[in-house]
């Protein structure tokens, strides 16, 4: 890679890190960060093995933390979501799932932003809708590693704790990330050149780990909310971006 390359590859690291650490929405830069100078697969093949080492620092820090009742509600759909990414691989165009990503992001972002404070109890989690944006989650993770958006529309109107947020959103997400393993191996996305460079972008995540959770612990939950919202917003409008450009140049 280009000097420029690796730049843009160590600051993809940093956000898989800071989001292991429980700042989740950053990682959704880590694939458009990296696709300026590759293609959406291989950038993708090479942050998979560093998301998967990065979620065993965010569970050594969160899994205790983890609400069980909000993830055994949404792996069974992300799980499916995962194995249709696998069987329409060669028919979906990352450009488009990045745009619908992009656009589903924007909405849900402009709308917590512009709504007044939630009063009341926070909503209660609901099978149906954990089991359709699980699935998107999934599919969207399995495509881009963009999960994350989706995951949010979800789960902040539950409004957890911000520890408990960051444990839910880890440990879902190194399930969901071990599980892709195999198909990412059977598509050939883990070659020994993608392999080689993640093993060197690796000790940079695990070092954004603990920034990040140094970080969870001592910002207030109103601010973490809006910190992750205006996260969600502008890498919605990236997305959108890159998608639509892309399928335009089609």
């Amino acid at each position: 890679m280009s000097v420029a390359g690796w730049v843009l590859a160590v600051i993809a690291a940093i956000a898989v890190g800071l989001a292991k650490g429980g700042l989740s929405m950053v990682a959704v830069l880590s694939v458009p960060l990296l696709s300026l100078v590759m293609s959406p697969v291989q950038a993708a093949g090479i942050l998979l093995p560093v998301y998967i080492v990065s979620d065993i620092g965010g569970l050594i820090a969160y899994w205790r933390h983890a609400d069980w009742r909000v993830l055994k509600m949404l792996w069974p759909g992300a799980l499916l979501g995962v194995w249709i990414g696998w069987l329409t691989a060669s028919l979906v165009p990352v450009e488009g799932v990045e745009l619908i990503v992009g656009l589903i992001g924007f909405a849900f972002a402009l709308t917590a932003l512009l709504r007044r404070a939630p009063e009341g109890p926070p909503r209660p989690g609901r099978w149906s809708a954990a089991s359709f944006w699980g699935g998107i989650a999934g599919y969207t993770s399995f495509v881009s590693h963009s999960g994350a958006a989706p995951y949010q529309i979800y789960v902040q109107p539950l409004r957890l704790a911000p520890q408990v947020y960051a444990g839910t959103v880890t440990v879902f997400f190194a399930v969901i990330n071990a599980v892709k393993l195999i198909p990412y191996a059977a598509l050939g996305q883990l070659s020994p050149g993608n392999l080689g460079i993640a093993a060197m972008l690796t000790p940079v995540a695990l070092a954004a780990v603990w920034a990040g959770v140094r970080l969870v612990k001592i910002m207030p939950p109103r601010a973490f909310y809006l910190f992750i919202t205006w996260a969600l917003l502008l890498v919605s409008i990236k997305l959108i971006w890159d998608g639509g450009s892309g399928l335009l140049a089609d």
